[in-house]
């Protein structure tokens, strides 16, 4: 089947293509996009920091209708409304395999639970090594206030973890509070970096054993002996991750239950047959008001 596809190859622009959408395994569900989210990612790629990825992966953020099953999926039915990590979700139609779709109650923005997801396996990908070093006095540092960082927050809550935490960002004061800080202070047995801050690595803010979760795009070109020296261990979370989907299903669950509230987040809506272009534009000059916007079908 050919379909319409959104992609970029790292020139500035997303641009349509043609896709022949190969038909779906029997393992495999068809998937009519709703709303597709525009993440970080994306934006990178399109101005050639990252990737780009090849064509059959453009877009991640997925919200759709089920059109089709495969003959062995028993976990989901046709008109069923679900949000996929399955790419190309930048297409009108795609296929999405096992453990990459949750069901979800409604097609509401709230629902595009990749990015959640995310936030939330910032921490699940690395609650042992979280575990392991709480207790009286312990003091968690995360870079950045965005969405992601109260994802993260929020499943450190959940997750009865026992750390002093700081929260170093500007964006979503009405979220935060009083948490918010302009800079670290003092040592961290856990910095989970949201920011891409490359002073995470060189700043006296880490201590011996401690634990850096990087969980956004970052280039280092500098020494690192003193992550050796200090035995630090860095982790980089992904939704490559073979237990994301849990993730997918923890953020569908907290989301209904009001746990994780997430429609604030979501500023903009696209039309993807009229202003999709602009959802690109805005993805990279973050306009007043914008924190995450989505194309809608």
């Amino acid at each position: 089947m050919d379909v319409k596809l959104l992609v970029t190859d790292g020139n500035g622009t997303f641009a349509e293509t043609v896709w022949t959408k190969p038909e779906i395994t029997d393992t495999e569900i068809e998937v009519k996009a709703i709303m597709t989210g525009v993440c970080r990612s994306d934006i990178d790629m399109m101005t050639g920091q990252f990737g780009p990825l090849p064509i059959h992966m453009s877009g991640h953020e997925g919200l759709g209708q089920v059109t089709k099953i495969g003959e062995y999926v028993t976990d989901v039915n046709v008109g069923d409304i679900v949000a996929t990590r399955g790419e190309p979700a930048y297409a009108d139609c795609y296929n999405v395999k096992r453990n990459e779709y949750v069901i979800v109650p409604e097609a509401s923005p709230d629902y595009i639970l990749e990015p959640v997801a995310c936030g939330i396996n910032v921490v699940e990908q690395n609650l042992q090594q979280i575990q392991l070093r709480q207790g009286e006095g312990s003091r968690l540092l995360i870079k950045g206030s965005g969405f992601l960082a109260y994802c993260a927050y929020t499943t450190l809550q959940q997750r009865n973890v026992d750390f002093d935490i700081d929260v170093v960002g500007s964006s979503n004061q009405h979220l935060w509070g009083d948490k918010l800080q302009t800079a670290p202070t003092g040592e961290y047995d856990i910095i989970i970096d949201l920011k891409g801050d490359t002073k995470t690595f060189t700043d006296p803010i880490y201590k011996e054993n401690a634990l850096i979760i990087v969980g956004s795009n970052m280039q280092v070109n500098m020494n690192l002996n003193n992550l050796l020296w200090k035995a630090v261990t860095v982790t980089f979370p992904s939704p490559r991750n073979p237990n994301f989907i849990k993730c997918m299903r923890l953020a569908e669950v907290w989301i209904s239950e009001g746990v994780l509230e997430v429609d604030s987040f979501w500023t903009t809506s696209y039309n993807r047959h009229t202003d999709w272009q602009k959802a690109f534009e805005d993805g990279v000059n973050r306009p007043v008001g914008y924190s995450r916007g989505y194309i809608e079908w």
